[in-house]
């Protein structure tokens, strides 16, 4: 008999329980079940990296004034200093000298030293000279200028196809060379 009030009891309890839990998930808990598409929230993300019309402009110690404008850029998340571009227009304004103008398809600019990487139907106009190539590393920092990539060199006499270009921006010096020897610099006079 003891064990019948005993399993009653326990029965009672249980019911109790179960009582409590249908209540507390019905009326106490609200469920947010709003969704989130994916594809809104990469949308969101993606696009706001992303600058139209961006214009960067520094000087050097000496003065010197490099100015970048692309119609298009994207901040790297995984390092914010830097940004790539598209079209770029860059023009170097130096204290004793003509100006330098660069143009390019796409490019890399690194806000923390000002360096750039331009890229894809590189275009560097000086003076009477023009340089064309598929990829030029320019460096405040270095004070060089350094052209790859299906390099040509034309001035006013002549054409000169090489691996590289390098130039010195405070002394001007220009190197055109191979990058094995046993290759030479082809070289074309227009006259």
């Amino acid at each position: 008999m003891i064990e019948r009030h005993i399993g009653k009891i326990i029965f009672i309890i249980l019911c109790f329980i179960v009582v409590l839990i249908v209540i507390n998930s019905k009326f106490f808990e609200k469920k947010d079940t709003t969704l989130i598409k994916p594809q809104e929230l990469e949308s969101e993300v993606y696009s706001s990296n992303k600058i139209k019309d961006v214009k960067y402009t520094t000087k050097d110690a000496d003065g010197n004034e490099y100015i970048i404008t692309a119609t298009e850029g994207e901040i790297d998340y995984s390092n914010t200093n830097i940004i790539y571009l598209t079209n770029i227009k860059a023009k170097i304004k130096l204290i004793d000298s003509e100006d330098i103008s660069i143009t390019s398809d796409y490019g890399k600019y690194d806000s923390g030293n000002f360096d750039t990487i331009f890229s894809k139907n590189v275009i560097i106009n000086y003076l009477n000279n023009e340089i064309t190539g598929e990829y030029l590393d320019f460096s405040l920092e270095r004070n060089s200028l350094l052209m790859t990539k299906k390099v040509v060199y034309t001035n006013l006499e002549n054409i000169l196809k090489a691996d590289a270009v390098e130039m010195n921006l405070k002394t001007k010096d220009t190197k055109i060379f191979m990058y094995e020897n046993q290759k030479k610099v082809n070289i074309k006079s227009i006259n």
